[in-house]
């Protein structure tokens, strides 16, 4: 009888059981339900100490448990690739999987902003349409309030002063990403650390940039103020558009920080650095989708 557990003769790896993606699952499952509990909570103020100190309205403890968790599970199981490809299992059979794995995230993301785009652009461009909505109950002051774009009492943002100055931050920070992936490729570890650093600086200075703006808007109340009641969708759009954007640039800032201290480690070689390349691919994308939403959402609707 032959040894199931013999040297493979074959291009594929099979891995090993691994407790990874159910402690993921667990995990994320934990962080919604407290991202619910922060925001909104599920229990009311009658329920006991212990429920009411974890499940509450503006609780935070389970929330960052569950995140906690997804990024352990992350750590445990990106490590685990990380030994598979050092132990020689990614064949040129696997290595392809892991980037036609790769591009089907990127095609993810995009039709996930692809239904940010359509809602936007529904609102903008058909919004004459609102007017000639039956007026049931409250919706006609709603429809009214939709009729033009920006609704009527929304403030919208200068897209040239901060808006093109992240534009700039993330064109640039494309550049010094390909350099960086170019130096690795001919062997110019030097070159290739350097183009990190100063990708990761822009990520971070892109976070920063727009956490001021956020802080700009909500202050001086430019999307939800008494003059645009019932017109909070072009804000709620606003903030789900760029924000999750803004949260794709901060993962991807840790993506290439966790690239650059590989290499600092001596882990990428110029024939063998994929996770470099899929961090790559992943950071051009988000300055993609950042390119439109300057240009749809700032610019020409703005």
């Amino acid at each position: 009888m032959a040894d199931a557990h013999a040297t493979p003769h074959h291009d594929y790896h099979l891995v090993n059981p691994s407790p990874w993606p159910l402690i993921a699952s667990i995990a994320v499952t934990i962080m919604m339900v407290g991202a619910v509990v922060w925001m909104k909570g599920i229990v009311g103020p009658d329920a006991g100490p212990i429920a009411t100190a974890l499940l509450s309205d503006g609780k935070a403890a389970l929330f960052f448990a569950g995140l906690a968790g997804v990024l352990l599970a992350a750590f445990g199981w990106w490590a685990d690739v990380i030994k598979e490809s050092h132990a020689g299992d990614h064949t040129p059979v696997v290595s392809i999987g892991l980037r036609y794995g790769m591009m089907l995230f990127i095609a993810s993301e995009v039709m996930f902003f692809a239904a940010f785009f359509w809602m936007f652009f529904e609102m903008a461009v058909f919004n004459e349409a609102r007017a000639h909505i039956p007026e049931i109950g409250n919706w006609a002051e709603t429809a009214a309030a939709w009729s033009t774009w920006p609704p009527k009492g929304v403030e919208t943002l200068d897209a040239w002063q901060l808006p093109l100055l992240n534009t700039v931050i993330l064109l640039l920070s494309g550049t010094t990403v390909t350099w960086a992936h170019h130096a690795l490729q001919v062997g110019d570890r030097k070159a290739a650390k350097i183009g990190l650093v100063i990708t990761v600086a822009l990520g971070v200075l892109f976070t920063a940039v727009q956490a001021y703006e956020y802080q700009h808007i909500l202050h001086e109340n430019l999307f939800f103020n008494a003059e645009a009641v019932n017109s909070g969708l072009y804000g709620s759009i606003f903030f789900m558009a760029t924000g999750f954007h803004g949260f794709h640039v901060l993962l991807g800032t840790i993506f290439l920080l966790v690239c650059l201290l590989r290499l600092l480690a001596g882990q990428f070689t110029p024939q063998k650095h994929f996770g470099f390349e899929a961090a790559a691919w992943y950071w051009h994308f988000v300055d993609v989708v950042w390119l439109f939403l300057f240009a749809f959402v700032y610019v020409t609707f703005g």
